[in-house]
């Protein structure tokens, strides 16, 4: 497996705006029911900090892909105009687990 880590900050004022963005991206994944990985994302408490975590299984012949989900291209179509900081990626090595 291999996961990938995204933090960001968004404008103040664009916070409502992004988080609403996320949540479309959680619904078109439950209609689409796509496989391959897991995707989770965080609010940080100072409310403008956002984490995004994809961990891509390798135990799927054929693994969908979260750049193929439409809400998710909209989620990204203008992040650079929402955010204060602009999204960091990094890949991470998974060291545990549990549920």
């Amino acid at each position: 497996m291999t996961a990938t880590i995204v933090q960001y900050q968004v404008k103040p004022e664009r916070a409502e705006e992004n988080q609403k963005l996320v949540e479309a991206v959680f619904a078109d994944l439950e209609a689409r029911q796509p496989d391959g990985f897991t995707y989770k994302v965080f609010r940080l408490e100072d409310g403008v900090s956002f984490v995004h975590v994809v961990i891509e299984h390798d135990d799927v012949e054929h693994p969908d892909s979260l750049q193929e989900v439409p809400a998710f291209r909209a989620f990204v179509a203008d992040i650079a105009e929402r955010c204060d900081k602009p999204p960091a990626a990094k890949g991470a090595t998974i060291v545990g687990g549990y549920r």
